[in-house]
């Protein structure tokens, strides 16, 4: 059964919502960290119901909001939403009230606003769903675990379904893990260029009108032995999805400003992709969990406007087969292949 991406939308570091103004330019950091491009919400949402919701509550509603609106589709069979950190300022908010009232008369909103699932759960609300509704929470796998249950779910005739991939990065959660040299601290300093985004896509068993990609294949693999049991796991899942490396146009990367883990990356590129045209897609959006959501935008766009952005030069088009590599941290690496339609 062809799994079809039918729509997307992603809110992001880069002007991703309207995908004209991302073709034309490209946004660049000269911080430590990339931070997303906000929307006016009030052309998604209630003004009442807005100043009731936190950032990244506000991002996944309006991402997931024009997801369905580009599709045509007013309520999805299934939701799906993945995140690993969850609702950051929220869960800031509620342990700094608990340290200023002494742990006493405790208001529960910024508790109950800080669950990982609270995403997925004010889409629900937004739409009058109550069809199948879940959030999945694991590390950096959080996204593809969410992409091998919508496969199943459509498979199941239980599309089409609205799958997102949602984090953020807040001054808090900067500082800490900027402490334990996996964010810089300034652009001198080791560490990944920490990032943020929400981005949706409409996966479905029928293509639609206009549909962008194919989605032909996702894989994960946690802690590889060694650099050529890597390649010879992205050899096999090419070969899975009857393709060889010489069929893939175009290899997003991981690559992250970041010696010891672009290490890995760069050895693929002399061995196994030494052929292919790549591209390091987190100099776009940053380094966050489930920043494969972003890459997977990326190539459905690309996939679906078939040339390159304005600042994207020396690749060739059209393209057929977009391979997506993600790391995080050397340990949790995750194959994701899309085709045109």
């Amino acid at each position: 059964m062809q799994i079809y991406i039918r729509s997307t939308a992603n809110i992001s570091p880069q002007h991703s919502l309207d995908t004209e103004a991302f073709f034309k330019s490209r946004v660049k950091t000269s911080n430590n960290f990339f931070k997303s491009l906000e929307p006016d919400y009030d052309q998604f949402v209630d003004s009442k119901m807005i100043r009731r919701m936190s950032r990244i509550v506000k991002m996944g509603v309006a991402a997931a909001t024009v997801c369905l609106r580009n599709a045509g589709i007013e309520k999805p069979a299934s939701i799906l939403t993945a995140t690993a950190y969850g609702c950051l300022e929220d869960s800031s908010t509620f342990l700094r009230r608990m340290i200023e009232f002494d742990e006493k008369m405790l208001s529960p909103t910024a508790f109950i606003q800080s669950t990982h699932n609270t995403v997925g759960a004010q889409i629900a609300l937004l739409l009058k769903s109550n069809n199948y509704n879940n959030t999945i929470v694991h590390s950096a796998f959080s996204f593809e675990n969410a992409i091998i249950e919508s496969k199943l779910l459509v498979q199941n005739s239980q599309g089409p379904v609205l799958v997102g991939a949602i984090d953020e990065i807040t001054d808090d959660r900067h500082t800490i893990l900027s402490r334990f040299g996996i964010y810089k601290k300034n652009m001198k300093s080791e560490g990944n260029i920490a990032g943020e985004g929400a981005a949706f896509f409409l996966m479905d068993s029928v293509p639609g009108d206009n549909p962008l990609a194919i989605l032909k294949g996702v894989q994960t693999l946690y802690k590889p032995e060694n650099n050529e049991a890597l390649q010879q796991a992205i050899l096999e899942f090419l070969q899975a999805n009857s393709l060889g490396i010489s069929e893939v146009d175009l290899v997003l990367t991981a690559h992250n400003n970041n010696k010891k883990q672009d290490a890995a990356d760069d050895e693929l590129l002399k061995t196994v992709f030494q052929n292919n045209h790549c591209f390091p897609y987190k100099s776009l959006c940053g380094d966050y969990p489930t920043a494969s959501g972003f890459a997977l935008w990326f190539g459905a766009q690309l996939m679906k406007v078939q040339k390159p952005p304005a600042w994207m030069e020396g690749y060739k088009f059209p393209l057929k087969n977009i391979l997506i590599h993600n790391h995080s941290g050397n340990d949790h690496h995750s194959l994701l292949l899309i085709s045109a339609c």
